[in-house]
């Protein structure tokens, strides 16, 4: 299994970025696909999640209205469309993907697959 995230880099503060995250290796039909975050000093965070069959999304409290999760099966692509970023954005962005029977974990410990991090720097 394989999940390669891209799309990190530098934007100032109000600006948008969009992350991919290819997914291959097997069938994600039964996966919950998330994005994960992690700040220097800091534990990583569920930021936003999406249920790959059904759509259903979850989304942190501090990018609600700002991030948007969204899946592309034909791809077999997900992808966090961020707007108006701000300088506490600034992390290392994970994908990562948890088998999914009707219930997930926002903890980072309980996800099987990881991708490797994009850097995402919001400047002010």
């Amino acid at each position: 299994v394989q999940l390669q995230a891209s799309g990190g880099g530098l934007v100032q503060a109000g600006g948008s970025l969009r992350l991919s995250c290819a997914a291959s290796g097997r069938t994600f039909s039964s996966y919950v696909m998330g994005w994960f975050r992690q700040a220097p000093g800091k534990e990583r965070d569920l930021v936003a999640a999406i249920v790959w069959s059904g759509g259903s999304t979850y989304y942190a409290d501090s990018v609600k209205g700002r991030f948007t999760i969204s899946r592309d099966n034909a791809k077999n692509t997900v992808y966090l469309q961020m707007n108006s970023l701000k300088p506490e954005d600034t992390a290392v962005y994970y994908c990562a993907a948890e088998y999914y029977s009707g219930s997930y974990t926002k903890s980072f410990k309980s996800w099987d697959y990881w991708g490797q991090g994009t850097l995402v720097t919001v400047s002010s």
